[in-house]
């Protein structure tokens, strides 16, 4: 059960992340996986599982008991610095969207070169890592749900809510960006602060569901495209709509990665098959190219 509803709580998030990024920057291929996010994410995990006990000692190697649920010093450091990197990635794309003469497609184009400097990083890491560290590496990138713990859910959850709640709150101000910067401003919206605000809170509740699963993609960009050709583009209903169809994605996905096969694969890569299938076709089809 504690893993149904972690499934459920970071495909929620993970898609709402992606609905108002979309909404924010104005861009259908917009989500906390293009964006550098996850990439960013997975560096801060592996210099953890890298360098966490050169740079730690004994606090890496330490455990303690908590709520009848064991916490290792090396989890927590890996934790926290996929949290601090995740949310790092986010920088450089903050301060070109408070830029209005930075293009849309800059805005996505800084976010892809951010993943491949990460990337850069991560590979380096794992050529100079023994074998037992490249292994935690590769399964962290790979995203699963293993973690699932009702404690580890409990902790996850709070922030998680709490990030819903304002997104969803400022729905109505991401509605107005549809007729564009110049009239949204004209009716009263602060832009600059709108996004950077927007893409600051998304970032905190993909990076604080990715610290307790790895890496997991496309969820923000599936979720919000499908959820838009059913019920349309008012951000009000959209929001949560999207929140429940990532939840219901990737709870399908851990069902079937965990009973299809003869061992626990890790969701992340069926969700990135699925996922890479969903890309190449909003690429080729108009239709789903296009965001109002």
């Amino acid at each position: 059960m504690p893993r149904v509803f972690m499934a459920v709580v970071v495909g929620a998030a993970l898609a709402a992340a992606g609905c108002v990024m979309q909404g924010i920057l104005r861009n259908p291929l917009v989500s906390p996986f293009t964006l550098g996010v996850s990439t960013a994410a997975a560096f801060g995990a592996g210099i953890a599982i890298v360098m966490g006990p050169a740079l730690f000692g004994g606090l890496y190697s330490f455990h303690v008991d908590f709520i009848g649920q064991t916490f290792s010093g090396s989890a927590l450091v890996t934790m926290l610095f996929a949290f601090l990197f995740g949310m790092l990635s986010i920088a450089l794309v903050i301060i070109l969207a408070r830029d209005e003469r930075v293009s849309k497609a800059t805005l996505v184009l800084s976010g892809v070169v951010v993943s491949y400097l990460f990337q850069a990083g991560l590979s380096f890491l794992k050529y100079i890592s023994d074998d037992g560290s490249l292994r935690d590496i590769t399964l962290w990138t790979m995203g699963n749900l293993w973690s699932a713990t009702w404690v580890n859910l409990f902790i996850m959850i709070i922030p998680v809510i709490i990030c819903l709640i304002y997104l969803e709150k400022i729905s109505i101000d991401i509605n107005t960006l549809s007729a564009g910067t110049s009239v949204a401003n004209n009716l009263g919206t602060n832009v600059a602060k709108l996004r950077m605000h927007g893409l600051l809170v998304c970032t905190v509740v993909v990076c604080v569901c990715l610290s307790f699963t790895g890496a997991i993609g496309f969820i923000g960009l599936m979720a919000p495209h499908i959820c838009r050709r059913l019920i349309g583009n008012d951000n009000r209903y959209l929001l949560p709509a999207s929140a429940l169809m990532g939840g219901l994605i990737l709870l399908i996905s851990d069902t079937v990665a965990r009973n299809a096969f003869s061992s626990d694969v890790p969701v992340g890569i069926l969700i990135y098959l699925i996922g890479g299938g969903f890309f190449i076709w909003m690429v080729v089809n108009k239709r789903w190219r296009e965001v109002p």
